[in-house]
């Protein structure tokens, strides 16, 4: 996919109302379905999930506030972050006085309109931006409140999307579908993830990603797969992935697995940041929790709440760019190509320099910087090559591009000066 495909897979995805569970986000996973073969699963309401239970399902058809002439001054068909998440039906008439401490706005941020939430408390609730809130202070009122949402048993959804490996071992790729209309948070990352999936083919490891409603997705997520958790090798949460910041990794809680390095790696030469592992965040603190302790990390571009636009309406596609996609998506790609192509070799010929000359290993132009770069990529790889450095190893340590380590280390093999251990 293109970065023109993928922010057109955002402004598809925009307008559905999304929340941690509900018709949005089944509607947000059979868009996803257009493009992977999503396996998706509902799991029912009651159900207990590690520490947590299920929730009820929250689904809502319209919701708005009318003035005496019957206006609608605050509207859901205009935008779904105008009621709060998960707020209970109400049908009544109230005065704005009565009215006031159910109105969020950013005061700070006048012009926003912010989004709110209540999963687990029931209350209800709208949000309008503060400019809106000063022109309803003209109205006498009174005010004609509704909110058409229902709050049932029903059940939990995510999805899976699966690229068989040769290897067992899985590296993961998780998205939370459960915010509304908001691009970059998250649904630039579901449109990266899509894109990555698409590009994968006949991969060494597993590839599974996981689109799952925020922080109850991943624990039911968990609580279902315990018995295969050791087969993951390395993940990411994927979010935040089309705003105009510098790419940031947030470490997993172990900080050193290969999924750290290899990010870290790929992002050096790039304005980046790297952040060391906080339990907080998005859903890596639920796969780096103690007791699971996955190696997880975090690969955004502006972390978490660190833009203006954060969870309010100015989080829009004109916010979200292509280009941005297409830089996230290019590092995730490098990255992959780190963790699939990652190995330990021994140097067979160790004592001395093996003459690569006459195996026609050096280029016989010399002075060119490819050239250059490929004879001191083939001298670190043999040098390095004790059975205890790995490529990445010899990569970091070079200063020298992954690729070109791969590749002189296939030349190497090639050349039978080198052998993979066992």
């Amino acid at each position: 996919m293109t970065g023109e495909e993928m922010h057109d897979l955002v402004r598809r995805l925009y307008p559905l109302c999304r929340s941690i569970t509900g018709d949005g986000v089944r509607g947000t996973l059979e868009i996803v379905g257009e493009h992977l073969p999503l396996t998706v699963r509902e799991v029912p309401t009651g159900t207990e999930v590690l520490d947590w239970t299920v929730p009820k399902e929250w689904n809502v058809r319209d919701a708005y506030v009318k003035d005496a002439s019957g206006r609608r001054v605050i509207d859901f068909r205009e935008s779904n972050l105008h009621v709060v998440g998960y707020s209970v039906p109400v049908a009544g008439t109230y005065s704005l006085a009565e009215l006031r401490p159910r109105l969020h706005t950013l005061p700070e941020q006048p012009g926003l309109v912010p989004y709110r939430t209540s999963y687990y408390a029931e209350t209800w609730g709208f949000c309008l931006s503060q400019d809106a809130l000063d022109r309803l202070r003209d109205e006498d009122g009174p005010f004609e409140v509704r909110i058409d949402s229902t709050l049932a048993p029903g059940s939990l959804t995510y999805g899976e999307y699966v690229v068989p490996g040769r290897l067992p071992e899985e590296v993961m790729i998780s998205c939370h579908v459960c915010h509304p209309s908001l691009a970059n948070d998250n649904l630039a990352g579901i449109a990266v993830a899509v894109a990555l999936a698409r590009r994968l083919r006949e991969p060494r490891h597993t590839y599974r990603f996981l689109f799952a409603p925020g922080t109850i997705g991943a624990i039911t997520w968990l609580a279902r797969n315990r018995e295969r958790l050791h087969l993951v090798a390395g993940g990411l949460t994927l979010a935040c992935a089309g705003d105009p910041g510098a790419l940031t990794y947030k470490q997993s809680r172990r900080g050193d697995a290969l999924i750290d390095r290899a990010v870290t790696h790929v992002l050096r030469g790039r304005p980046h940041e790297v952040l060391e592992f906080s339990p907080y965040g998005y859903d890596e603190r639920q796969f780096c929790s103690p007791g699971f302790d996955l190696p997880f990390g975090s690969l955004t571009r502006t972390p978490y709440a660190g833009y203006p636009e954060y969870h309010t309406s100015g989080d829009n596609p004109d916010f979200v760019t292509p280009q941005a996609m297409e830089d996230t998506l290019d590092a995730l790609t490098r990255v992959v190509e780190v963790l699939e192509h990652e190995r330990t070799y021994v140097n067979l010929s160790p004592y001395g320099e093996p003459q690569l000359g006459r195996r026609g290993l050096y280029g016989s132009l010399g002075g060119r910087s490819d050239t250059k770069q490929a004879q001191m990529a083939m001298l670190w790889v043999l040098n390095l090559s004790d059975g205890e450095h790995g490529l990445l190893d010899i990569a970091d340590r070079s200063g020298l591009p992954f690729a070109a380590v791969k590749e002189a280390a296939q030349s190497l093999l090639d050349a039978g000066l080198l052998k993979e251990k066992a």
